[in-house]
């Protein structure tokens, strides 16, 4: 069995922790290569001291030499690097086989990008990464030779009712629709009309799920399952009116595929990310996550519903996007994640953030994707607009 050598790019988010959790189940599958946090530089420096990489990434000079006195005084060897350009070169090191793509938000674009352009095998849990560049990373994944395999719950589960040996054509293999499953999240069944009052605190109480703050909110808009709709939009070659979602608030069945003879195939389990995760990891294998088991004898009804986009405008506006195509998904994203982050500063209300969004959509006009920098240029300005919108908006918060 060979070992396989893995940097975690977002070790300290919750996907990045779920992972190292598989990895240490299996100390003989698989070796970490590096390490990158952001600015939680004690848990990284935990990580360090628990699974020894040769190299950890940190966001600036300053939280890198913090890192650094913390590895020192325990004698780890770890050499610590810091920035952008360290992200990309950890992913594209020749002694990396595989990346965990799990930095949360546009700032995962770049080095997700680099290690798919470097061929390697790509754990795709960066969400942004193909809502922002999906036909250039897809593109660029190709041409490399790149594996990319969708560590997305919902992605995953797809991939894994998926005919075997799919090869990117719905109608060759006798799909009908791809149905992405969602929660509904904390607030499915609040009144509407209470919508404003709701705190960061509260909207970060997933039901099901345990997850990063940014992401919670978005499954509380729903903006979470915009962005998965355009994120299987790329992964699977599937057109827009062959992708449904379907609310689904016991989160047991994660994702189903409709094919032309009247079956579903859906695939079940735990609400715990890492049944994905050692999915891709163990491929072709199944290997153990941990996670628990699903327990037949005492499952709860399994009930849907169809979602209400009044209730829910942050999906219509990625569906809105996703139609549009271009630079619309970097616009929906770049405003999206400059608004969640106003309203968990407390600056803006909850249903601040669509309108938010849905401004900066109205303001910019989509253009064909032609280049990475003409999307990031275009996510600067997006992310400036929705800072003046927010900024204009605060005193009503």
């Amino acid at each position: 069995m060979n070992t396989q050598n893995l940097t975690i790019l977002g070790s300290t988010g919750s996907i990045g922790a779920s992972t190292l959790d598989v990895v240490s189940r299996h100390p003989d599958r698989f070796r970490i290569f590096a390490l990158a946090g952001h600015s939680q530089t004690e848990k990284l420096a935990a990580q360090c001291l628990a699974h020894r990489p040769r190299y950890a990434v940190t966001a600036d000079a300053a939280r890198a030499e913090e890192l650094r006195g913390l590895l020192r005084l325990s004698g780890c060897q770890t050499e610590v690097l810091h920035g952008n350009q360290a992200l990309s070169d950890v992913a594209t090191a020749p002694e990396t086989d595989g990346v965990m793509a799990a930095i949360v938000g546009a700032a995962g674009l770049m080095p997700t990008l680099a290690a798919a352009a470097a061929g390697k095998t790509v754990y795709l849990a960066n969400k942004e990464t193909l809502v922002v560049a999906g036909s250039l990373f897809m593109e660029t994944a190709r041409a490399a030779g790149a594996r990319v395999l969708p560590v997305d719950s919902e992605h995953n589960a797809i991939f894994q009712v998926l005919p075997a040996g799919f090869s990117g054509s719905l109608k060759d293999a006798g799909i009908e629709s791809i149905i992405l499953t969602a929660s509904g999240g904390p607030f499915l069944d609040t009144p509407r009309e209470q919508f404003a009052a709701i705190t960061p605190a509260q909207a970060v109480k997933h039901p099901n799920w345990n997850m990063g703050r940014k992401i919670s909110v978005d499954s509380a808009t729903m903006m979470n399952k915009g962005l998965e709709l355009i994120e299987a939009h790329w992964l699977f070659n599937c057109p827009p009116d062959k992708l449904e979602a379907v609310i689904h608030p016991q989160s047991v069945i994660h994702s189903m595929v409709r094919y032309a003879d009247g079956s579903v195939l859906a695939q079940l389990g735990s609400p715990d990310m890492r049944t994905p995760i050692a999915y891709c990891l163990g491929l072709p294998e199944r290997i153990e996550s941990g996670a628990a088991r699903l327990d037949f004898a005492t499952l709860s009804d399994l009930t849907f519903r169809v979602p209400d986009f009044e209730r829910f405008p942050c999906l219509r506006l990625a569906y809105r996007a996703m139609h549009e195509g271009g630079s619309a998904p970097c616009i929906l994203n770049a405003a999206n994640e400059t608004a969640v982050a106003a309203f968990l500063d407390g600056r803006i209300r909850f249903t601040d953030i669509a309108a938010a969004v849905e401004y900066c959509l109205d303001k910019i006009p989509a253009r064909p994707s032609e280049s990475v920098a003409m999307l990031l240029e275009t996510d600067r300005e997006v992310r400036a607009l929705a800072e003046r919108w927010t900024n204009k908006h605060r005193q009503a918060a």
